[in-house]
């Protein structure tokens, strides 16, 4: 797991750029458009989750400890929220939301394997 949290980590910091320069482009046509749509703004905030999500992956790939996933798991689940809510005129939104959801559930399967981990060291007494 250790280098799929590097590798979704860069990729969600690469993709932090995508996201922010498509949703100024969407916030200024939804406001030229005055059709009281959020799908920018929201495109924002999907673009802040990836960005940190990418950090904090990046950051704690090497730990032994759950917190880093479990925080992972928070971060792209509130972006996935975002993104599959507010996608209405902004289509590549759901997207983007899409990609948080599987670095979600990836997050999920980080944390039962570290816990399946630790209960099979304590089972066998951490002899190896």
């Amino acid at each position: 797991m250790k280098t799929w949290k590097l590798v979704s980590g860069i990729l969600c910091m690469i993709m932090f750029a995508f996201v922010t320069f498509q949703s100024c482009a969407a916030g200024v046509a939804n406001t030229l458009q005055e059709n009281g749509d959020v799908s920018g703004t929201a495109g924002l905030l999907v673009a802040i989750m990836l960005l940190a999500g990418g950090i904090v992956s990046v950051a704690t790939r090497k730990a032994a400890g759950i917190g880093g996933s479990i925080a992972l798991v928070v971060l792209f689940l509130l972006g996935a929220l975002f993104g599959f809510c507010f996608s209405k005129n902004f289509a590549d939104l759901s997207i983007w939301g899409g990609w948080c959801l599987i670095c979600a559930v990836l997050a999920i399967v980080d944390i039962v394997s570290k816990k399946k981990n630790r209960k099979n060291e304590a089972v066998s007494g951490g002899v190896q």
